[in-house]
Parts: structure tokens; C-alpha cells; sequence
């Protein structure tokens, strides 16, 4: 794979499991503007974890700490309704 189009694919990679990794973990409803602004710094952010990734598991990293989210929201959801029931 040329280099170029490598890197830019795990900066896609790195980009979206962090948003992924954000929203389940820490996202609270924000207006517009401070939102974007989030998303702003996130993407910065990940410029600095793309070229960390080349030395360090950064994306698998990414892939378990949302694996781990989704397990808890799964579970979390389930005894909420659990707890609705009579």
C-alpha cells in the first residue's frame, strides 16, 4: 500500500473509533458550537495519535476501549428495563 494512502486510512481508522470511543463513553448533549468545537480538538488529536500509531498499538487500543463501552452500555440498558419491570 502506498504510505500516503496508508496513513490517511488509519487517521480514518484512529478518527472514527474515537468518536465511537467518545460518544459512548463521555458525550453529554452539548449546543452546536461547543460540540463542534469538541469535535474540532478531537480531530487535531487525532493527527497526534495517527503518527503515535506507528510506534504503538493505538488502534486496537481504540477497538477495546469500545468493545468494553458497548459490553457496559448493553448491560446498563438491560438493568434499566429490568428495574422498570414489575
Amino acid at each position: 500500500m502506498d504510505p500516503v494512502a496508508g496513513g490517511q486510512a488509519m487517521f480514518t481508522i484512529i478518527l472514527l473509533l474515537s468518536i465511537i470511543v467518545f460518544k459512548l463513553g463521555f458525550a453529554k448533549k452539548l449546543p452546536p458550537l461547543k460540540a463542534a468545537l469538541i469535535y474540532v480538538f478531537l480531530f487535531l488529536g487525532c493527527a497526534i495519535l495517527t503518527f503515535l500509531a506507528a510506534f504503538l498499538p493505538i488502534a486496537e487500543g481504540l477497538v477495546i476501549a469500545a468493545l468494553i463501552l458497548i459490553i457496559y452500555k448493553i448491560r446498563l440498558n438491560r438493568h434499566k428495563k429490568m428495574e422498570q419491570s414489575p
